[in-house]
């Protein structure tokens, strides 16, 4: 009988598994565009199977891939169609998702240029590129974690760490007990993230001073508390439901004048600043202090795929700090001083080969096809009696809305059950809306007109019920 290490050198040399991947691989990518969006009821039962015990012995690879083949591939959401707007879901350029597929191979650790020179590099890359694009200060450094989640909790952290540190308290030495209090402004519409990143923090989310906000999200500048030194200011590129971008330019200037720190949550929004187009909406972000984005949205890299970005080097490595004996410090770049992770994947690779595909022109086209998608959805369904659509369409948000809070839900629950598109539901001012993401690079526009098509069934059908 072969040992187990027998086993497993056997199974990498014989490249048998590789291309099992490979092939399922291509078989999924001919169907994902024409399959239904949501997976069939049938196919989330028989995700029973995996409700096993863990058995004694181990068995071969093949089995385990086949039975993720036959019964995952049909459980998945068609992410990567071009018709699925539930949430702010990218989809993955496909030299970003081949690139992923060959950095998940080579498995490497980015924690230190020491255990992979090649990631060390490509990151370097990519936070110039970065840079470039957003139109940010040369000082400004890039941390590469899992998601805007992750980016907005750096980027507060650091900006924790240097108003504490200007008030002649070291937050790492002492702690939040006894330091100087900081003072944490925000708009009403933030987003759960940003409440989620001031909780682990301990600056406490009962210490908000919210700001009112208009009726699209947008933060209202004469309604800004007076700013100082130690005042977090928290801005919104992107209202995760409107779309809806802050007024940068104007809160920055007031905020840089008082010294307060400017965070910018741009998870999906930033990227409006790489469109000619659309950058009018995020005039002055560079007058902020740390920024955090998401690739695996607008710039569809695979998930999982965030950036945080601060022009304050020294208070993001410091508020991530890490020290260690063993620690094999270069003078290239040791990703782990930017990140609250040591050992973390590779995903900096997927992300330098999603840019250098595109390319400047080619984000812009892309970045822009969003926007024009969204004006297209928003266009046809105001056009078909009994949708109503409440927010501005600045960028690939789009809110729609049925004469009744009862109507909104029961139609958007057969548009889920058609599975044409997906699409998921909000509160708006009040009000039940449904929410239209549109974030794929495959979204044409027959798969609008598709979608459009299916509200109006689902209206229709709930319509015809009622009247019986």
């Amino acid at each position: 009988m072969k040992s187990l290490q027998q086993k497993m050198f056997g199974e990498f040399a014989s490249g048998n598994l590789n291309d099992k991947v490979n092939q399922a691989n291509k078989e999924y990518l001919k169907i994902i565009h024409q399959r239904e969006v949501y997976p069939t009821d049938e196919a989330v039962q028989k995700l029973e199977v995996f409700d096993e015990e863990l058995q004694n012995s181990s068995i071969s690879g093949e089995e385990v891939l086949n039975r993720l083949i036959e019964f995952g591939a049909p459980a998945t959401v068609a992410q990567l169609g071009g018709r699925y707007f539930g949430f702010v879901n990218g989809n993955a350029v496909p030299a970003g998702l081949a690139a992923k597929s060959l950095a998940t191979y080579w498995d490497q650790n980015s924690a230190m240029h020491v255990l992979s020179p090649i990631t060390s590099k490509l990151e370097t890359v990519a936070e110039r590129w970065l840079k470039d694009l957003f139109g940010l200060p040369d000082s400004t450094a890039a941390g590469f974690v899992s998601g805007t989640s992750a980016a907005n909790l750096c980027g507060l952290a650091a900006g924790r760490f240097r108003i504490l540190q200007r008030a002649g308290w070291d937050v790492n030495e002492n702690g939040l007990n006894g330091s100087p209090k900081i003072r944490i402004v925000a708009g009403k519409d933030a987003h759960s993230t940003v409440l989620k990143a001031i909780g682990i923090l301990g600056l406490g989310k009962a210490n908000i001073e919210w700001v009112e906000v208009d009726d699209q999200g947008r933060m209202i500048p004469d309604a800004l508390p007076t700013l100082d030194e130690m005042t977090l200011l928290i801005l919104q590129a992107g209202n995760v439901n409107s779309g809806s971008f802050d007024p940068f330019n104007k809160i920055c200037q007031k905020a840089n004048k008082a010294n307060a720190w400017v965070h910018i949550d741009g998870a999906f929004g930033l990227w409006a600043q790489a469109s000619n187009e659309l950058q009018y909406l995020t005039k002055g972000i560079g007058l902020a202090d740390s920024w955090a984005v998401d690739g695996h949205k607008t710039l569809n890299t695979p998930y999982d795929s965030g950036i945080v970005l601060c022009k304050d080097k020294d208070a993001l490595v410091s508020a991530l700090h890490m020290t260690g004996s063993y620690i094999v410090v270069s003078k290239e770049r040791d990703g782990m001083f930017y990140t609250p992770e040591m050992s973390r994947r590779a995903r900096g690779i997927e992300l330098w080969a999603t840019m250098k595909f595109l390319g400047k022109n080619g984000i812009d086209e892309m970045v822009t096809g969003l926007h024009h998608r969204a004006k297209q959805f928003a266009t046809e369904i105001s056009e078909i009696n009994g949708f109503h659509v409440p927010n501005d369409v600045v960028f690939n948000q789009v809110l729609i809305q049925c004469d009744s809070d009862e109507l909104t839900a029961k139609t958007m629950e057969l548009i889920q059950h058609y599975r044409d598109c997906w699409v998921g539901g909000a509160m708006w001012k009040g009000k039940k809306v449904i929410r239209v993401s549109v974030c794929s690079w495959a979204t044409t526009e027959e798969d609008i007109s598709i979608s459009v098509k299916s509200f109006e069934k689902a209206l229709r059908e709930v319509q015809s019920l009622e009247s019986v």
